[in-house]
Order: structure tokens, then C-alpha cells, then sequence
């Protein structure tokens, strides 16, 4: 007897390789043309692929956020050097 062994989802390279994948599946279910089954699968991945994506852009939201932080400062005007 032999059993399907469900393999753990891969995690996507990049942002932009889940994005690609997302955009597929969306494509695909927005046809109709899947089964039952295969619909379910596709939707479960899209939703991991979408905390993905969503974790991503936080974590750049993130990294903007200090680079701002150390990067803009008040300087001094020429005015100010009188």
C-alpha cells in the first residue's frame, strides 16, 4: 500500500519568486479549471505565500525605518554658521 507523504512546503527564495508563485496561483484558481482538492491545496499555499510576502515587506519596513533613523539628522544650515 502506498501513501502519499506530504512533503513540508518549500520556502520561496525571494519576495519576488513568492510573488511570481502567488500571482500563478491566483491565475489558476481565478480559471476554474481545478478540482476540488487541488483548489484547497493551491489556496493553503497562496495563504502561505502570502505571510511570506507580508513578513518581507515588514521586515524592509523595518530596515527603512532604522536606516532613516541614523541617516536623517538636522544639520546645520549656512545661517547657522554666523
Amino acid at each position: 500500500m502506498t501513501s502519499k507523504s506530504a512533503k513540508p512546503p518549500q520556502t520561496p527564495q525571494s519576495f519576488e519568486a513568492a510573488l511570481a508563485e502567488l500571482d500563478g496561483i491566483v491565475a489558476a484558481m481565478e480559471a476554474g479549471q481545478l478540482p476540488l482538492e487541488q483548489s484547497l491545496a493551491a489556496y493553503k499555499r497562496g495563504t502561505q505565500l502570502l505571510q511570506f510576502c507580508q513578513q518581507a515587506l515588514s521586515d524592509a519596513q523595518q530596515q527603512v525605518r532604522i536606516l532613516e533613523a541614523n541617516t536623517l539628522q538636522n544639520f546645520p544650515s549656512a545661517d547657522d554658521n554666523s
